[in-house]
């Protein structure tokens, strides 16, 4: 491609055209600060602790959690407080199932025994109404979580983690009192 013949670019813009790049600036600029204050004041970003912890130790969490809860008859695990542990690992979700009480706020525990994993949660009958989250070996994520709905929530592996991921999946039931 040739450049145009002439001082092209010294040529004064025309009128329409300045007036379209000042309102194209001026939404961005608004686009820009709305995303800002949203990410900052938004109710979508999770909130949560993060700990370093080794995969052993994190197991050991999820033993002594799992041999303190109780079991229904249909074997769901029933927390012994408001501390729930789920752990990644290729290809179960360890901790789950497992019932929760709507209107209590838990704090859901969250680690990988072995790789990267996403936790997915989402209502049995919603599919646009999901969370995700990454969870990482190494790390403990503790998420404040409180279900409002009685139901069945499902837990799925959401980033490939081996030939087995697409039978990774875990099952919380939410029900009105425990």
């Amino acid at each position: 491609m040739k450049p145009p013949d002439g001082n092209w670019w010294g040529q004064s813009i025309n009128r329409r055209e300045t007036i379209w790049l000042g309102l194209s600036g001026i939404w961005s600029l608004l686009i820009f600060g709305w995303m800002s204050g949203y990410t900052r004041f938004g109710d979508q970003n999770p909130i949560g602790e993060t700990l370093k912890v080794s995969p052993e130790e994190y197991q050991q969490k999820l033993s002594d959690y799992t041999d303190e809860a109780g079991e229904t008859e249909e074997g769901l695990l029933v927390p012994p407080d408001d501390d729930v542990y789920l752990a990644a690992q290729q290809w179960v979700w360890q901790g789950a199932p497992v019932v929760l009480e709507a209107g209590r706020e838990y704090d859901i525990h969250l680690s990988s025994l072995d790789v990267q994993h996403g936790f997915s949660i989402r209502p049995e009958d919603a599919l646009s109404k999901q969370m995700n989250f990454q969870i990482l070996p190494e790390y403990e994520w503790i998420l404040p979580m409180e279900f409002d709905d009685p139901g069945t929530y499902h837990v799925i592996c959401n980033e490939f983690c081996g030939v087995g991921h697409r039978t990774m999946h875990g099952r919380v039931e939410v029900v009105e009192e425990l």
